[in-house]
């Protein structure tokens, strides 16, 4: 007698999952991408069919979903926490913008970068190490495309059961997480602001004053260097210092966005809106504790681990450890940024785990409808009334399943939400193809 087809195709997409499918997908993706340091005339071609091979996938998968019913309940939550993560960018990018030029040009020239051991031990390990190992932790092997692209693969793998529904559920979770470890970002760096690991980057990157701004003249040049100066200020806890006389600050109108001069800083080279400024905030110029690129890193092998796990996880971890000691080797970031975004990513992580878990909940729902309705069956059992305890055990079926929508309401959102989200996908590499 032959298997059903629906029975068939699910038991072949069980099988895939078991042998580690999407983590095949997934290391395919990245090493098809490594591609582009080693053999640019192969990467060229291969990284367009598999982006395509990938999209395919998804939308031939997309119509045999079965759970529809729960990705359009999540879809609200799952808008709401990405307009989150744009705003939690917004304030992230005024804030780099802000420690970068505050202190002025010539402060950024004049500081030295602070000391950092983790940057002792890997050259010190240059010099120990095999050169083939060394070759291997200098290779740009994964970067935050990388990342992005792991999550969203994860995400869609739904459609093949390989995690559990809804996808958007999951999608919630990783953007409400990432847009808190964002804020907590800004406001870990802009309250006390570090020197730069490469003190060239302001000249390069901006065009910002060479003096500090009026609250830097007033409230930190004339305590910089002098140690009397700081230790009266210590007891008198009051401003009393000299402040030189500086070039007046330019202040073009900004109309209702005029309160931003002060923390933008802008200057006449520049341009005359204030969103410009921002678009050429990228990383900054200052160290930036924490490292925003490894807290990206560090939830996407967090989700990875709890919703897939499998032998893929342990290497992504791996690849997580590679992306810490290049951010160090490279002197994007010192190393306490990177250690500090990985207890944080782990931290977030696991507080957030109310929005979307990988745990079973119909077992609990189940159990609870039971202990709901307990009495009630006690009775009908006493009375032997087999039409209402049927009606009673159908309620606590019935209690961990999920409901369901319409047929059109569900094609309708099964199409926009495939489209929005693969055209989040390209935009994604887009933006992030620079690292």
């Amino acid at each position: 007698m032959r298997r059903p087809r629906a029975e068939s195709t699910n038991s072949s997409w069980r099988l895939l999952r078991e042998n580690g499918g999407l983590g095949v997908a997934a290391i395919t993706y990245v090493l098809v991408d490594y591609l582009r340091e080693v053999s640019p005339s192969w990467h060229e071609r291969l990284q367009p069919a598999l982006w395509a091979a990938l999209a395919l996938a998804a939308l031939a998968r997309a119509p045999f979903y079965r759970h529809w019913s729960l990705e359009i309940r999540a879809a609200l939550p799952f808008l709401v926490s990405l307009a989150f993560l744009l705003a939690a960018l917004l304030c992230e990018a005024i804030s780099v913008r802000f420690v970068s030029a505050v202190l002025g040009l010539d402060w950024h020239r004049s500081a030295s970068p602070l000391p950092d051991t983790g940057q002792w031990l890997l050259l010190a390990l240059n010099e120990k190490l095999p050169q083939v190992v060394v070759d291997i932790l200098r290779a740009h092997i994964i970067g935050l495309h990388h990342y992005l692209m792991l999550f969203m693969m994860l995400g869609f793998s739904v459609l093949f059961n390989s995690i559990k529904a809804p996808g958007l559920g999951f999608a919630t979770r990783y953007l409400f997480t990432l847009a808190i470890g964002r804020l907590l970002r800004a406001i870990t760096f802009v309250s006390t602001i570090f020197p730069s690991v490469r003190p060239w980057c302001a000249s390069s990157r901006y065009q910002i004053p060479p003096h500090p701004h009026p609250w830097a003249q007033k409230y930190y040049e004339p305590y910089a260097s002098d140690p009397k100066a700081i230790r009266r200020l210590i007891q008198t806890d009051t401003h009393y210092a000299y402040v030189k006389e500086y070039p007046v600050e330019y202040r073009p109108d900004w109309g209702r966005m005029s309160f931003l001069v002060d923390i933008l800083r802008p200057s006449v080279s520049e341009g005359s809106r204030w969103y410009h400024l921002l678009k050429k905030a990228s990383g900054g110029c200052n160290d930036l504790m924490y490292s925003g690129h490894m807290l990206v890193a560090v939830l996407t092998a967090m989700a990875w681990t709890e919703a897939y796990g499998g032998w893929t996880s342990a290497l992504i971890w791996l690849l997580v450890l590679h992306s810490a000691q290049r951010e160090v080797r490279e002197r994007h970031h010192y190393s306490v940024d990177c250690i500090v975004a990985v207890y944080v990513g782990i931290l977030l992580w696991r507080v957030t785990g109310f929005i979307w878990s990988a745990k079973d909940t119909s077992k609990a729902k189940r159990l609870a409808k039971l202990d709901e309705v307990q009495g009630r069956l006690m009775h009908a059992a006493k009375d032997s009334d087999i039409d209402e305890l049927r009606k009673l055990l159908m309620e606590v079926d019935l209690a961990g399943q999920e409901r369901q929508s319409s047929q059109w309401a569900i094609w309708a959102f099964a199409g926009i939400a495939t489209t929005f989200l693969l055209s989040c996908i390209l935009l994604a590499f887009i933006w992030t193809s620079d690292g």
